[in-house]
């Protein structure tokens, strides 16, 4: 019952690491869904609490790819 094509893949602290990740995953072919909550977004751009949280969702058959793509983002 699982309809579901996007599977969630990281939570990030600030919305431009996301976005760099964003960028970084969609150059290698996958796509990315961001979400935030709009409190978070638009009242504190830069925070470190829960409000900050931007969660990371690619499609499920690239989630192998893309944690992969992960771990070599986070090195760098």
């Amino acid at each position: 019952m699982n309809d579901m094509k996007y599977e969630l893949l990281t939570e990030l602290n600030s919305r431009l690491e996301a976005e760099l990740l964003e960028s970084y995953l969609e150059a290698n072919e996958i796509d990315v869904e961001l979400f935030q909550e709009s409190v978070g977004q638009n009242a504190f751009p830069v925070t470190t609490d829960l409000l900050g949280r931007v969660q990371v969702f690619v499609p499920k058959e690239k989630m192998k790819e893309a944690r992969k793509m992960l771990l070599l983002f986070t090195e760098a």
